[in-house]
């Protein structure tokens, strides 16, 4: 579905940005991956090397860096020559009410889930627009689109990458590129592992299929947006959360 397409992931180190890099790779693309934490990356490259016959490349940076993420879509373009597929899955989670929420936790959130997203699409657009041929997803939230006591800022964060990808999607279609998200629910990842039993069955409780979803189910969606199969699809925002806005 992907044969010798370069593909970057951010934020590729576990969770769906990891299942994400191992997907891709089974499905034949040239995959480059980041995360802040060196060592788990090269994890991941390693196990991806061990399994299947593609290269797998790591760009260890802060997403919020505007020198290192130049410095990434700079090396893509002098060691692979193109991009093909984009995808922003890097963020953070940071809870707060109202009245306690500071400015500083306020401008990381959105510099990370937000501001990070548009400087790679950006950048990505750029490597794209030459070959005329491009798919952007980007992961945003169930969150995003319907909020969440105690999340006012991850929410806005998540919801503004909902309007940036169908600003970007009228933008870059008339050079085929396309430009989709992503809005996962409750799925099995390090963001839900604090949770108490308590909190974790009231989550279960508004699923309509009583369960909570995989790193592979969401990985699964992104692929089948960055590959041919969704020719025709842009500017989309895809919920893959068991049912728990029906």
């Amino acid at each position: 579905m992907l044969n010798n397409k370069v593909a970057f992931i951010t934020g590729a180190s576990r969770g769906i940005g990891r299942q994400t890099a191992i997907q891709f790779a089974g499905q034949g693309a040239i995959v480059v991956i980041n995360g802040q934490n060196e060592q788990a990356l090269q994890q991941v490259q390693a196990e991806i090397s061990q399994q299947l016959q593609t290269e797998v490349h790591i760009l260890p940076y802060n997403i919020s860096d505007a020198q290192g993420t130049k410095h990434a879509f700079q090396w893509i373009k002098k060691n692979l020559g193109r991009l093909d597929v984009l995808v922003n899955n890097a963020g953070i989670l940071d809870d707060g009410l109202l009245g306690m929420i500071n400015h500083e936790r306020m401008s990381h959130t959105f510099a990370v889930n937000t501001e990070a997203v548009i400087t790679h699409m950006q950048y990505a657009a750029r490597l794209m627009m030459p070959h005329k041929c491009g798919s952007i997803i980007n992961v945003s939230s169930i969150m995003g689109r319907y909020g969440e006591v105690g999340q006012v800022v991850y929410s806005s964060s998540k919801a503004a990458i909902i309007g940036a990808t169908y600003s970007a999607a009228k933008e870059l279609a008339p050079h085929n590129i396309r430009v989709n998200a992503v809005a996962p629910g409750f799925i099995e990842t390090a963001m839900v592992q604090g949770l108490s039993e308590e909190a974790r069955n009231k989550r279960i409780e508004q699923i309509k299929m009583k369960r909570a979803g995989t790193p592979e189910e969401v990985a699964n969606t992104i692929l089948f947006l960055a590959s041919d199969l969704s020719s025709y699809v842009t500017g989309q925002v895809i919920g893959v959360d068991g049912g728990m806005v029906v």
